[in-house]
């Protein structure tokens, strides 16, 4: 057996028991877990992992490519912290859990491809450090090079028959979330995160499917978030936009949902080319425009619009079929797709698009 394939196997039967972990963090989670709270992010240590957080993830989105023949990618590292206590004697408990996500949405084929890993966090073929974003997963792997003039992200997936390599770069300082970094995500103190996103990014990359390869440029986004709670009672999952702007702005909104498809809260961040906030888009409201259903039988609000101030956007897909199955690693599936903002017929950004909850109850184990 592989060593790869021994980690999912593994990493599985560990999953298999986050039903009751999960019913046991409902008294535990406030002592067991720190809460996110107001304080100053330090860079670059913050860039790294946060291992006594529960939940954490970075997030790398991205297009590539013009016209017909664009690329969406997606590279997204999870780390997951699990109720074994500290101090249990036995090197063989699972603490922390690391999962792995990518996926290359190809227009031009109406291909989506994707692959994704999960394992327990060892420090050596798995790894999250704790000084800097330097995430590893045996070949996998996403690190922050800090170079004269810009940051650079260096980052690489492989799956079946295909694999890309990047550098996304910026000269542009982080964009802390909410107040400071610190992102509510519901009313009370304890619903918030850590939060802060780098964007807009230049990326360059290698994309190979079977004995083809081409180089690609576009632009990326990269967010970093941890928390130990994230959903309020009564949330069972989020609707997430990163938009690019064609300005040199950016776009980030959010909403935070019940069952009945209801907003429990929502917010919108918008920048102009300087990092300013851009106040045009206060207000935002999500209006889905049909329904369409995926292989896994879910359906999903898409097409969706963004209405703001009595005027439309729309959000266009690069394809429909962009749902990740997740059911190796973190579970479940979950709508990951890369869109377009259109007002009538003028392209405003590109970016992706994320949604979670719809085929049940979004699990943050």
């Amino acid at each position: 057996m592989t060593p790869r394939r021994h980690a999912i196997q593994t990493a599985a039967l560990w999953l298999a028991g986050l039903p009751s972990w999960q019913s046991s963090l409902a008294t535990t989670a406030p002592a067991f877990y720190p809460q996110a709270k107001p304080r100053r992010l330090v860079f670059p240590s913050d860039y790294g992992a946060h291992p006594e957080f529960r939940t954490e993830w970075w997030y790398l989105t991205g297009w590539l490519g013009q016209g017909s023949s664009a690329i969406g990618f997606q590279l997204t590292f999870f780390r997951s912290r699990t109720p074994h206590a500290p101090d249990n004697p036995s090197r063989l408990a699972p603490r922390q859990l690391l999962f792995a996500h990518g996926a290359l949405a190809l227009a031009q084929q109406n291909v989506f491809l994707h692959a994704n890993r999960a394992g327990r966090l060892n420090g050596t073929a798995l790894r999250a450090a704790s000084a800097d974003t330097d995430l590893q997963f045996e070949d996998w792997y996403l690190r922050r090079v800090q170079r004269v003039d810009a940051e650079v992200y260096e980052g690489r997936f492989a799956g079946e028959g295909f694999a890309l390599s990047l550098e996304a770069s910026t000269a542009q300082p982080v964009i802390l979330r909410g107040q400071g970094g610190l992102s509510p995500k519901g009313p009370q103190a304890e619903q918030a995160s850590h939060y802060y996103s780098h964007a807009p990014l230049r990326v360059k990359a290698r994309v190979q499917r079977g004995k083809q390869s081409q180089l690609l440029e576009g632009q990326a986004w990269l967010d970093h978030e941890w928390s130990s709670q994230v959903l309020m009672p009564g949330a069972v999952g989020w609707d997430w936009l990163g938009i690019n702007l064609l300005d040199g702005g950016t776009l980030m909104a959010f909403q935070i949902r019940n069952a009945q498809s209801e907003t429990l809260y929502a917010h919108v961040d918008a920048r102009d080319r300087q990092g300013l906030p851009d106040p045009g888009w206060s207000g935002l409201k999500w209006q889905p425009r049909g329904r369409w259903r995926a292989k896994s039988l879910i359906e999903y609000p898409l097409p969706m619009d963004l209405v703001v101030g009595g005027q439309t956007f729309r959000l266009v897909p690069l394809m429909l079929a962009q749902e990740v199955d997740a059911r190796a690693s973190t579970g479940g599936f979950y709508w990951e797709g890369a869109v377009s903002l259109m007002h009538e017929d003028r392209l405003l950004g590109r970016g992706y698009l994320e949604l979670t909850g719809y085929g049940a109850p979004l699990r943050l184990g």
